[in-house]
């Protein structure tokens, strides 16, 4: 190596040169070919690791058109349900040799708008988003589509045709079967703490609450219906609003487990008996929902398959070679079944 010259700059005729080998038998058994002796390849990774070889991956992708690299776009890395999807996509995606850029929007759409052009700028090869709570309009992802680059969407997805993957659990079902189940405990007056109804998953799951309440020819009370961003603090003032009126709810049902959870500090701050007065079904189960006491009943989402099927349904792409000229206004809507589990707060 030349006095001086600094190991990050070795490349692969430094390697060459070293071993007297040709640059072309360095660069097959750095990429393992078939043909590299195991002697040579050895030597050759001894070499490499000695003088400080790092692979060019930027030069390498361009002369590929491939990063095996996949954007993934969430809206909160914390929110339990996506952080067990997010594990599970990067797990599956290493067993089939690709890596994961992993960016949150913090639930803004000008940022998630900014991390698509990002993800774009960075050449990945597919992209998967949930998106945020405000995103209506989702042509911020045309320009994957419009260069062939497969987009899935899961779990917050658009509600208008579009050309890409779409994966989403069932939240008409779940809301339906929370809604069901309380009332054939024999509640009348059931409150619903709900998401707004710009996203599809508190759109559906609103839905099957009308659909459950329908059945058993309740009315619709709009009183008892809460249109909100599901933290801790509204669900607080939505109890509050609740239980000043003279007509109170025997049982509420939230769009998610957060919102569960400060329902029942409520309840038991106002000396309300859990289940026997107030009965409270959740959203997601959250391991929280477990362990708190009484434990609360709420919709299992099953994240670790949806982000089997977000994967597969990915590499399914990847692998297409379909004409970039043929394409469709919408692909396949694969929706993932629910489940209710029953604990002690119903």
């Amino acid at each position: 190596m030349p006095k001086g010259k600094k190991q990050l700059d070795n490349t692969i005729l430094d390697i060459a040169a070293a071993l007297k080998l040709s640059p072309a038998t360095i660069s097959r058994a750095l990429n393992d070919g078939v043909y590299v002796k195991a002697e040579t390849k050895k030597k050759v990774l001894d070499m490499a690791q000695k003088l400080g070889y790092r692979r060019n991956l930027m030069a390498s992708s361009l002369r590929s058109n491939k990063t095996n690299t996949i954007g993934l776009i969430v809206p909160r890395i914390s929110m339990f349900f996506h952080a067990e999807v997010i594990t599970t996509i990067q797990n599956e995606l290493h067993k089939v040799g690709y890596n994961l850029i992993i960016c949150q929007s913090n639930d803004s759409l000008q940022l998630e708008k900014e991390l698509a052009n990002t993800m774009f700028s960075s050449r990945v090869d597919g992209v998967i988003a949930a998106c945020t709570l405000q995103t209506e309009d989702f042509s911020h992802f045309d320009i994957f589509v419009s260069n062939n680059i497969p987009v899935v969407f899961y779990d917050r997805v658009p509600t208008k045709p579009y050309n890409a993957t779409i994966i989403k659990g069932d939240d008409f079902r779940g809301g339906y079967l929370a809604t069901q189940h309380l009332l054939e405990l024999g509640c009348k007056r059931i409150a619903h703490i709900s998401g707004p109804l710009i996203s599809n998953l508190y759109i559906d799951r609103s839905m099957g609450y009308k659909k459950a309440l329908a059945e058993h020819n309740l009315p619709i009370n709009e009183d008892l219906i809460f249109y909100q961003e599901l933290t801790h603090e509204n669900a607080r003032k939505a109890m509050e609003k609740m239980f000043e009126r003279p007509i109170k709810p025997d049982a509420v049902f939230a769009s998610n487990d957060l919102s569960a959870i400060a329902v029942l500090e409520f309840a038991r701050e106002h000396n309300i008996a859990v289940p026997e007065d107030l009965k409270i079904v959740g959203y997601s189960n959250d391991v929280r929902t477990e362990i708190i006491r009484p434990s609360i009943t709420t919709i299992e989402q099953f994240p670790v398959l949806m982000g089997i099927e977000v994967v597969e349904e990915l590499m399914k792409k990847l692998n297409d070679k379909t004409s970039e000229s043929e394409t469709t206004e919408q692909e396949e809507v694969i929706i993932k079944s629910v489940q209710l589990i029953r604990r002690m707060s119903t």
